[in-house]
């Protein structure tokens, strides 16, 4: 890796382990984390901050670092070692109507500004995972290259192609698992690109291009959790932090790009679901939190009586003939409050662990001689994903 960032990744590497105890607890799981207790006068301000404070800093977790650096100074440097240049975003010519058919505005504003930071190719161009393929019809227009894109679901090559017909690009469409070893195949010679490849599919790709020495690489990656099983392996051998799936997970919490509704509905599950925890705590006289898988979403317009009963019946719980529901509803909501104010804790580390996440990939790809750049293509209220990893093979 360039030296800048190998220094980066191994100080952030260090960073993460020595603030650990702050943001691997989890409020949601523990009445009171023990940091609670080092650091009362934060704990007595993060219970006591109004609720449009709350959204601020769980929308920017740069904000919550500076938020944290009142009672931990040391943490201001440590926020100061996050910021990412953007890449540049030359004027281009417009793409037309006949390319944005069908593309959602936000995913639209995506495709743009990835396609403004990418440099044009000067060969064929491969679209990782490219769904519907929207970017590498854009970039078959722009860059009068053929495009071809891979992808595993059939119905989405089909439209797909009908688009692409439609626009009149040179786009094919390749439907094939992403997993299986052959797809390495079509990378030979090509610049490849992936936006918003999630997890184990720009894993993948980056073993993949890799081992195929494409000459170009330009990455966005998401969900980094997508597809861990356990623990995630660091493709550096340095790497000293250790990230379980929970953990790696913490990295794409964002919420801005959150329609209120979306984020009314997660507040209420994360209440109901409070009131029921501590419910089954006082039923089987423990103290132990119990994780709670995913839920039909059509529960929570139930009345909270019967969303309790449905979980209880799934999970085994053996409910009493009478429960005062009101409380433990009330009371859910209580502890919701507390938990999104505790966890503004972890949250202000969520950029560091993606950060964490892209250096670690970055440095793979310089020991195998490609020269990689890191920056940001569009701003994180079109996505908070914003992170691009470009890399051009040098030898």
């Amino acid at each position: 890796m360039h030296p800048s960032w190998e220094n980066r990744f191994l100080d952030l590497d260090a960073g993460l382990q020595q603030y650990r105890w702050l943001w691997s607890t989890q409020p949601f799981k523990q009445i009171r984390p023990a940091w609670c207790t080092r650091l009362p006068d934060l704990t007595t301000d993060l219970l006591n901050l109004p609720d449009d404070q709350i959204d601020r800093y769980t929308a920017d977790s740069a904000l919550g670092l500076q938020f944290l650096a009142q009672y931990l100074p040391e943490l201001r440097a440590f926020g100061e070692s996050l910021s990412l240049p953007p890449y540049d975003a030359p004027i281009t010519a417009d793409a037309g109507q006949h390319i944005t058919w069908e593309i959602p505005g936000r995913k639209w504003r995506q495709i743009e500004a990835f396609h403004r930071a990418v440099p044009p190719a000067s060969t064929p161009v491969v679209e990782w995972c490219g769904g519907k393929g929207h970017l590498g019809r854009l970039l078959a227009r722009q860059w009068e290259v053929p495009v071809t894109t891979l992808e595993w679901n059939k119905a989405l090559c089909r439209e797909g192609e009908r688009l692409a017909a439609r626009a009149g690009t040179q786009q094919r469409f390749h439907c094939c698992d992403i997993h299986a070893p052959a797809t390495a195949d079509h990378l030979t010679q090509t610049h490849v690109v992936a936006l918003h490849a999630c997890g184990s599919l720009h894993r993948k790709l980056l073993r993949d291009a890799v081992n195929a020495q494409v000459p170009a690489l330009d990455l966005a990656p998401c969900c980094y959790a997508h597809g861990l099983d356990g623990d995630y392996q660091p493709f550096c051998a340095a790497a000293n932090l250790l990230l379980s799936r929970d953990e790696v997970r913490l990295a794409v919490t964002d919420s801005a790009t959150a329609a209120p509704a979306q984020l009314r509905l997660r507040d209420r599950e994360m209440a109901w679901k409070l009131g029921f925890d501590l419910l089954r705590r006082e039923l089987l006289q423990c103290d132990d939190y119990r994780p709670i898988p995913s839920i039909e979403k059509s529960w929570l317009s139930l009345p909270y009586g019967e969303f309790c009963d449905r979980l209880a019946r799934r999970e085994g719980l053996a409910l009493p003939a009478a429960v005062n529901w009101p409380h433990y509803e009330s009371t859910g909501w209580r502890r919701q409050r507390e938990v999104m104010r505790l966890s503004l804790v972890r949250i202000a580390f969520r950029r560091a662990l993606e950060l964490w996440l892209v250096l670690d990939m970055a440095n793979y790809l310089t020991q195998h001689n490609y020269l990689v750049s890191v920056g940001t293509f569009c701003d994180r209220t079109v996505s908070p994903r914003n992170i691009l990893l470009s890399a051009r093979k040098t030898l």
